[in-house]
């Protein structure tokens, strides 16, 4: 099992935190540092200083660290147009030696689309865009140096594009799709990803998307286990019960111990991350959302990372 970190700095971090935390994920052995891509916080938070670009942050990180995967989960469709996404995530590919993953989505948090300008189709016309997008991403990476690439969909149009630059992971960085949805996504995640996240569910919901997806992979011929399946999990994780809720209290008070949370100690984790792997589970994202507490991945890194590895 691969432990990786993943963050909302729209909830309030500096790139100084941001950077921080990445660092001491890459310290502690875990496989990945990844981080959300919004533009507006949630919850009674205050945010401070504000937002921050996911994909200028991770060029940034991209040479701050040094062997740390990094990627976002996930950007969302609506944000950037595919040919500069594109160019976007290869040169951040290359900042990085080959360390980057993209993770896209459709977009649904409407409010910070109407905070900052961004259009917000509906939900149909989302999931179109997106499915667009992963084929000119796809398209521009994987095509012939040399050659030119060209698309006309619905939505966007690409006509004698260069397609460059190319990005330092061949053929492409890794592309992961994740959600609850039972037809478009299993779908769009069967043709165009490398993994599979379901995000902040309980173990029945993971089961049931795992297997749609598997499905999905059988009517296009594909083998289901070219797919990594990945789930995503709140942290909270504490020696004792006073740590536990010190940390649940930095957290606005919440104290779940449902399985969509990996809340407890660190036997507790363990016990969770591993039942997870019953069902194909190779990767674990654990949300730190107090991103300034370095202790608790330190924890984590000490007695849960070495007991699921």
């Amino acid at each position: 099992m691969e432990l990786r970190i993943t963050s909302e700095p729209q909830q309030g971090a500096t790139y100084d935190d941001q950077l921080a935390l990445a660092l001491v994920a890459e310290e502690g052995g875990f496989g990945a540092f990844f981080r959300s891509d919004h533009f507006l916080k949630m919850g009674t938070v205050s945010g401070l200083p504000g937002p921050s670009d996911a994909w200028i942050t991770l060029a940034g990180l991209a040479r701050d660290t040094h062997h740390i995967r990094l990627g976002t989960l996930l950007t969302a469709a609506t944000f950037r147009d595919p040919g500069p996404l594109a160019i976007a995530v290869a040169e951040v590919d290359a900042m990085s030696n080959g360390r980057v993953e993209l993770g896209l989505g459709a977009g649904w948090y409407e409010e910070e689309h109407a905070a900052y300008g961004i259009a917000f189709p509906n939900v149909t016309e989302r999931f179109e865009r997106l499915e667009e997008q992963l084929a000119i991403i796809s398209g521009l990476w994987t095509s012939d140096v040399g050659a030119t690439f060209d698309f006309a969909g619905k939505y966007y149009s690409l006509s004698n594009s260069p397609a460059l630059p190319k990005p330092v992971q061949m053929p492409r960085p890794p592309i992961i799709i994740g959600g609850l949805g039972r037809h478009v996504t299993p779908r769009l995640a069967a043709t165009f990803a490398d993994e599979f996240n379901v995000p902040f569910s309980p173990y029945e919901v993971c089961e049931r998307q795992y297997h749609l997806v598997d499905e999905a992979c059988e009517v296009i011929d594909r083998d289901p286990a070219s797919l990594i399946r990945s789930a995503a999990l709140v942290l909270c994780c504490g020696r004792d019960e006073s740590e536990i809720a010190r940390r649940a209290a930095n957290l606005g008070g919440v104290f779940d111990t449902s399985d969509h949370w990996l809340m407890g100690t660190p036997a507790h984790a363990v016990e969770r991350i591993m039942r997870l792997s019953e069902i194909g589970v190779t990767r674990v994202y654990l949300q730190v959302l107090d991103m300034r507490d370095l202790d608790h991945v330190r924890l984590v890194a000490e007695e849960v990372l070495p007991a699921v590895r």
